[in-house]
């Protein structure tokens, strides 16, 4: 019998979800980020469900494009970190990607272009997060070279560093070097948090990721209902009294403070469940939340069950999905929802409904 840990992903919340922020970032376009396997989602299963609600999907890297390419998906494809050597220039305009050309180096690769140029490409600016992208004073120069290279479609896009911090100085400052600028036709600046909290924002192109997925790094000023795209579910496995004083797991982190019934679930570290989870963290039964009891094994976590004695080996429980949510296992883990989902390992299997 396998072990009864495992991803289950509701493509229909997948679908639900991309429908409200469509709703939400009318009259932009809307671009779906798929990077990094989808945040974890499962990038080509995603794109499928995708492909016919949104105008066009985000990957990072150009080996991203190629696996969607591969498995069939005909969509638009921005790929954001660009070309990674003058040889990729050939695979993206084979295979019609949009690359995004981030600084001059990429721009000197287009000396270079494949027989058939690229059609269309983004152009990154730098407006204040300071990791990729042209200062505003290049900009005007380097659409040019990208028009010279005949790629006439070009659009601008730049990246929040904290759209999810209500009245930053730093997001300010990033939107008012981007209202410096000449903006044409095409242009992509909002994403999920600037999205959710109804920022105003002059751009065409929305590009939604973390928000697709059910996940929201602050509470949103937009009425919306999303909901939780993954379940990531296991067992009860055992369990056990101890007595005041016992302690749980490693280093005798948690000691009881009363006689206390301890629950085992066969999941860990080594299936992405963050170590860096404390004491408390909610993990959700039939009976309501239990708290995390010592520390993160790799393959097993303790839960305190006194008050819900009544648990057993066999009952289901909750690492996260509806209750709790990620981004609450998150914040017990001093860590964010994106990583979490973006680094469980394939030795949890998943499976796909919806």
């Amino acid at each position: 019998m396998a072990r009864p840990t495992s991803i289950q992903i509701d493509l229909a919340a997948l679908k639900h979800n991309a429908s409200q922020l469509k709703r939400i970032a009318a009259p932009r376009r809307f671009f779906a980020v798929v990077k990094a396997d989808a945040y974890g989602h499962g990038a080509v299963e995603c794109s499928r469900a995708l492909e016919a609600i949104v105008d066009g999907l985000v990957v990072a890297i150009l080996e991203e494009a190629v696996m969607l390419r591969e498995a069939g998906i005909e969509a638009k494809i921005i790929v954001l970190q660009g070309p990674h050597s003058r040889e990729d220039l050939a695979e993206f305009s084979r295979l019609d990607l949009w690359p995004v050309f981030t600084d001059h180096r990429q721009l000197a690769w287009l000396d270079n272009m494949p027989v058939t140029p690229i059609r269309r490409a983004w152009l990154k600016v730098d407006t204040g997060m300071h990791r990729l992208g042209f200062n505003p004073s290049d900009v005007v120069a380097a659409e040019l070279q990208l028009r010279k290279a005949s790629i006439a479609d070009v659009a601008l896009m730049s990246h929040f560093a904290e759209s999810e911090v209500a009245g930053s100085a730093l997001t300010t400052k990033q939107l008012a070097n981007w209202q410096s600028l000449a903006l044409g036709a095409s242009a992509s600046f909002a994403n999920s948090s600037a999205l959710l909290q109804i920022m105003s924002v002059d751009d065409d192109i929305a590009r939604i990721g973390y928000a697709l997925y059910g996940g929201m790094l602050a509470d949103p000023v937009a009425e919306i209902d999303l909901k939780p795209v993954m379940l990531f579910r296991s067992q009860i496995t055992s369990t056990r009294w101890i007595e005041v004083g016992e302690t749980v797991g490693y280093n005798g982190r948690w000691q009881a403070t009363r006689r206390s019934r301890i629950a085992t679930i066969p999941v860990g570290y080594g299936d992405g469940y963050p170590r860096s989870a404390s004491d408390g963290t909610p993990v959700g039964t039939d009976l309501g939340e239990v708290p995390l009891a010592g520390k993160v094994s790799m393959d097993t976590i303790t839960v305190d069950i006194t008050d819900a004695a009544e648990l057993t080996v066999g009952d289901g429980v909750t690492l996260w999905g509806d209750d709790p949510n990620i981004d609450r296992v998150a914040s017990h883990s001093e860590t964010i929802g994106y990583e979490l989902c973006t680094r469980l390992p394939n030795r949890v299997p998943r499976g796909f409904s919806g």
